[in-house]
């Protein structure tokens, strides 16, 4: 075999590798809000909302992934604790807007629109509607409950018809 054929083979297999890879499933499910490429919450590090008290844009370089979506995370000891635990990181609703899931839809959840309660944290799509759930959490959170057993596995588009 000589240079030029073995160079050939070695890259067309490395070719196809990158096709096979970049046309697998990268994407979560739409129980997830999460970009074409899977990510969550806009990067942003989900255990920061819990051990820092504030929303901070994670690193593409510590990651992890659950529930098929990848988490960015601040520091190798946030991704250790999402890891050992990731249920009591990601927020409710799979990252989707609370309120929103309350009255039956899936719109974004902005991340810097948050707020932990019970131990679960909550995202919303913009400061108005923050503000309009923060009236009445418990009832939203109930709302949302409920509906979320219907909406979860249907897409966000399809509930807007």
């Amino acid at each position: 075999m000589t240079k030029t054929t073995s160079f050939t083979k070695s890259l067309l297999g490395g070719l196809a590798f990158s096709v096979a890879l970049a046309t697998s499933s990268l994407a979560a499910g739409v129980d997830v809000n999460a970009s074409s490429t899977g990510l969550a919450m806009q990067g942003y590090d989900p255990v920061a909302y819990f051990t820092e008290g504030e929303a901070n844009k994670g690193s593409y370089k510590l990651t992890s992934t659950f529930d098929e979506a990848t988490y960015w995370f601040t520091s190798e000891e946030n991704k250790e604790l999402f890891e050992a635990n990731p249920e009591a990181y990601v927020p409710a609703y799979g990252g989707y807007c609370a309120f929103g899931a309350a009255m039956g839809f899936k719109f974004d959840g902005d991340p810097h629109q948050w707020k932990i309660v019970d131990d679960v944290l909550y995202l919303n799509l913009s400061k108005d509607i923050q503000e309009r759930w923060v009236e009445d959490i418990p009832g939203y959170i109930e709302k949302a409950d409920v509906n979320w057993e219907t909406i979860e596995d249907a897409a966000p588009a399809e509930l807007l018809q």
